[in-house]
């Protein structure tokens, strides 16, 4: 082993804002959310969105910083070190593998469609989608298949490998000469492009251009007109307080591990709050102004409702956005390029706050070198990684996804709040947030922080976990209107519905292929979950061998 590291630290304040910054925005700030806001009321939407953002995003954040700056302090830039000096019982240090574990799991199959970003933006550059439809191009890169598990690709493995191996180089060159620097530019440069679009395709208008069939700001306003009586719809809050974990990174413990590297007395409030606030404009004011309004204004209001009714973007972004650029003459491939490209920093400055905390945990409990503990991130991801590429995007890639990317974000906030402000204090954390503090947060927050915030986020737990066929909804709407309960039956959005694969439904006159097919998705699920628990396993074996390795040094693993 070799010696202990020095201590990193954060170049400039701008560094570290934008590189938090950049840890949240990632692909959802431009597809999920426009998609999100049309399911769920359009511009009513933002009252559930803003409220969660208010009792849910915020105080999460400051948490995490909080956390990480003070479990700095003791040598610990994870989150097992992290809550073990926080918590002070073993337990703690074990439910901190949440933290290791999303990460990796996360970037096994987010580096994937990092590498499709890639792709599609070269292509575009060179004008390729003017002969070449993006679904076929997809199926090229992906080997995409309704009824093969075995999807390979060597052109898709390729540019896999590529983005894993522009990750493990930037993030071996530290934290000042690789994530900052990529933050640094990376942001920038996304909300250029992002802005650029927005305003050539506001200017798109039937006069103008022949091949628009509307005006975009029908596009914008359906985004953004209320539908007020969707706030009676309890699965319009859940997906604000779903948008909002998955826009911030919350749940993660990347913010941790940034925050980890402030010194005692740096600020936490004001940085956390400009982070949040940048991620916000990208993904309400920017994001909100491309996806939708371009689409609407090439293709009809009704050809969109249809193609985001899943509430994803993802079809949008990638299968229709390439040919529609097309109608922009010269400016094509800048423009296709332009859009892949704020895809790709949005991706990349995200994905790279997922290996700094493995790398982290390798460096202050392994007394690994920054070059080493890449290297061994590196190890650990491909073996998850390969499979997400390899086989159908209903197994490995789906169920990554839902169980580290959903459902486990909303388990670690659950621990995390409950830690903060019930076992180490909701007084103590407030003082240690305040510290150093450049924005007095009004003491609202400190009621929000011990009752609110994990109140709401044990019921959005259980929520997910038993949520019913019908729907919540389903269910207040018939017991408010006195009619009978509908009969229970497990969603496939839920917890158990995943587990039992009720999300993977065999249709009544399906082929000899297909039920062959679901059968053999079955099993391949089974082997990815088994993947994914060892890996768990894994991680808690070497937070063990670590704990161990300090006791016989004589040190200690909390402070």
């Amino acid at each position: 082993m070799s010696e202990e590291p020095k201590r990193e630290q954060w170049a400039s304040r701008i560094g570290l804002v934008l590189a938090m910054a950049g840890n949240a925005v990632g692909l959802g700030n431009f597809l999920r959310f426009p998609a999100q806001a049309v399911k769920n009321g359009g511009g009513a939407f933002l009252i559930p969105y803003m409220i969660a953002f208010l009792v849910l995003g915020l105080p999460l954040m400051w948490i995490e910083w909080t956390m990480g700056r003070f479990g700095g302090q003791f040598g610990h830039h994870s989150t097992p070190g992290i809550f073990d000096s926080i918590g002070k019982r073993k337990f703690w240090k074990y439910f901190g593998v949440f933290g290791l574990w999303s990460n990796l799991i996360i970037a096994a199959f987010y580096l994937y469609i990092e590498a499709w970003c890639v792709a599609y933006a070269g292509n575009s550059l060179m004008g390729g989608f003017k002969e070449t439809l993006p679904g076929d191009f997809f199926k090229s890169l992906t080997a995409d298949s309704e009824t093969s598990i075995l999807t390979i690709s060597g052109f898709g493995l390729s540019m896999f490998v590529l983005c894993i191996a522009i990750n493990i180089w930037i993030l071996s060159r530290g934290l000042s000469k690789g994530i900052e620097i990529v933050s640094k530019i990376g942001m920038p440069l996304l909300i250029v492009f992002a802005a650029l679009l927005a305003v050539r395709g506001l200017m798109v208008s039937p006069s103008n251009d022949p091949h628009a069939v509307a005006s975009p700001f029908e596009g914008l306003n359906y985004v953004w007109e209320p539908k007020f009586d969707s706030l009676t719809n309890p699965n319009v809050w859940l997906a604000a307080a779903g948008q909002i974990f998955f826009t911030l990174s919350i749940g993660m413990g990347s913010m941790h591990c940034y925050s980890s590297y402030l010194r005692k007395n740096d600020d936490v409030t004001l940085n956390g709050a400009a982070g949040a606030w940048t991620n916000e404009l990208c993904e309400v004011v920017l994001g909100g102004s491309i996806l939708i309004p371009i689409a609407v204004a090439y293709l009809g209001l009704a050809a969109v409702q249809e193609k985001v009714a899943g509430g994803s973007g993802f079809g949008l972004g990638f299968m229709v956005f390439p040919t529609l650029f097309n109608h922009w003459g010269s400016l094509a491939p800048a423009a296709g390029f332009f859009w892949f490209g704020l895809l790709f920093f949005a991706a990349i400055t995200s994905s790279l706050a997922m290996g700094q905390p493995i790398m982290a945990f390798l460096q202050d409990e392994f007394r690994f070198s920054r070059e080493k503990s890449a290297l061994a991130f590196g190890a650990m991801l491909i073996p998850l990684a390969l499979p997400v590429a390899l086989f159908n995007q209903k197994s490995f890639f789906d169920e990554f996804d839902y169980w580290a990317g959903t459902f486990c974000l909303v388990v670690m906030a659950v621990g995390e709040a409950v830690l903060f402000a019930w076992v180490y204090g909701v007084d103590k954390g407030w003082a240690e947030m305040m510290r150093g503090a450049d924005l007095k947060v009004p003491r609202f927050f400190y009621w929000v922080m011990k009752y609110v915030t994990p109140t709401l986020l044990i019921v959005i737990l259980l929520a997910s976990m038993f949520e019913p066929k019908a729907g919540w909804d389903g269910y207040i709407t018939a017991a408010t209107s006195g009619k009978p309960l509908p009969d229970w039956h497990w969603s496939s959005n839920s917890m158990v519905g995943k587990l039992l694969h009720h999300d993977l439904p065999l249709k009544e006159n399906a082929t000899p292929d297909e039920a062959t097919f679901n059968r053999n998705l079955k099993i391949v699920r089974t082997v990815d979950r088994l993947a994914m628990v060892a890996a768990f396993a894994g991680f808690a074996w070497l937070i063990s061998v670590a704990w161990k390795r300090r006791t016989m040094e004589g040190g200690t693993a909390a402070p």
